[in-house]
Formats: structure tokens, C-alpha cells, sequence
């Protein structure tokens, strides 16, 4: 079973202390590909790939990698897990990589990534390392998941998958959207709709924990 210190640290960063909600770190590209769901789950996929490979990586080499120059390596190794992660998309998923290459690129600068491989990995084993990099990886998936689900449901009616699957889901009945004339409210798949969404869910979320002890 699962210790008490590995849950906390699985929890930390998937709820409590969130790096989109209560850090406010990786904010970019929350609000850049979460106007699909199918590209949000995608990028979170790639951040946890690269979360997990980096820090655990720093976390192997801390006892030898020098400590005046140790954020120049943190940041070659986050970029060596990013290529892995734009090649297999070009290879496997083409059309996602067209929309997310920008922003998958800009994983090697995300303050999430950077952040766990200075504040954590550099100073604890392999195992924790992995753990707090899953955990905050997580945290982040869901939010974006969370955020493209409101975006692409209520403001196209359905949810697509062009790489995943080749195929269309229809939230709403026909008669909805006969109804509506297919007239959905298109602000939330355009980037104003992100600010919107993602603030909602940090005020939601933020309203129903209540004060935290730093506050």
C-alpha cells in the first residue's frame, strides 16, 4: 500500500496545492490549447512525460551536477525530454502538432517543470522526486482537461477527436441544437473564453477550500 508521505505528496500537487490554481504557474498554455479537449489531454500527457523524466533524471544526478551551473543543466535536460515528446508527435500525431508545437516547444521554459526540478528534485531521492512530479503533472492535466470540457462542449455542443480517434460526440440532443440553431456562444473556444473559464475554476475552487494558512 501506498505510505501516508507519498499520498500527501501525490495530493500536494494534484489538489491542494495545485500549480495552475494556487501557484498560478503554467498558465500559457492553459489558456492556449484548452479550447479542445482532445489538445488539452494531449499537452498533459507531454508534461507529465517531461515533469516525470526530468526530475527524476536531476534527481539521479544531484549528488554530481555542479551547483553553480546546476539550472543549466535542469534546463538541457527538460529540453532533451521536450524533443522526445515534439518527435513522437510529428510521428504519431501530426495534426496535434501542427496546433500544440508552439506550446509544447515552450514546456523547456514552463515554470511547473523548472520549478519541481530546483525546489524538489534537486535535493530529494529518485522516488519522492517522481512522486511530486506526478503529483503537480496531474494537477495540471486536470485543470486543462477541466477548462477545454466547458470550452468545447458549450461552445461548440460536441467534443472531437481527430487523433485520439476519428470520431464526434454530441453533448447536447437534436432538438437542442435544432433548437438553438446552432448558435452555441463561440466566445468560449476564442482566447477570451480561456481567461473566462480558467478564472471561474480558480475562484470555484479557491471559494469552496476556504482561507488557506498563509492567508
Amino acid at each position: 500500500m501506498m505510505s501516508s508521505q507519498a499520498k500527501k505528496l501525490l495530493e500536494k500537487g494534484t489538489v491542494s496545492d495545485n500549480p495552475i490554481v494556487y501557484q498560478i504557474l503554467g498558465i500559457c498554455s492553459a489558456l492556449a490549447v484548452t479550447n479542445r479537449v482532445e489538445n488539452s489531454f494531449l499537452m498533459g500527457l507531454a508534461l507529465i512525460f517531461v515533469l516525470s523524466g526530468s526530475s527524476g533524471l536531476v534527481s539521479l544526478l544531484r549528488n554530481i551536477i555542479p551547483k553553480r551551473t546546476r539550472m543549466i543543466f535542469e534546463v538541457l535536460i527538460i529540453a532533451t525530454f521536450v524533443i522526445i515528446v515534439d518527435l513522437v508527435l510529428k510521428a504519431y500525431a501530426w495534426e496535434a502538432a501542427k496546433v500544440m508545437g508552439a506550446y509544447v516547444a515552450l514546456i523547456i521554459t514552463n515554470c511547473i517543470v523548472m520549478g519541481r526540478a530546483e525546489a524538489f528534485a534537486i535535493a530529494n531521492p529518485l522516488g519522492k522526486s517522481l512522486l511530486d512530479a506526478l503529483g503537480n503533472g496531474i494537477g495540471y492535466a486536470w485543470v486543462l482537461i477541466a477548462v477545454a470540457l466547458v470550452r468545447e462542449v458549450v461552445g461548440t455542443g460536441k467534443i472531437v477527436f481527430t487523433t485520439l480517434a476519428q470520431t464526434e460526440i454530441a453533448i447536447f440532443p437534436a432538438a437542442v441544437v435544432k433548437a438553438m440553431d446552432g448558435q452555441f456562444p463561440l466566445l468560449l473556444i476564442l482566447p477570451p473564453g480561456a481567461f473566462l473559464v480558467l478564472g471561474l475554476l480558480i475562484w470555484v475552487l479557491k471559494a469552496t477550500q476556504g482561507p488557506t494558512e498563509e492567508a
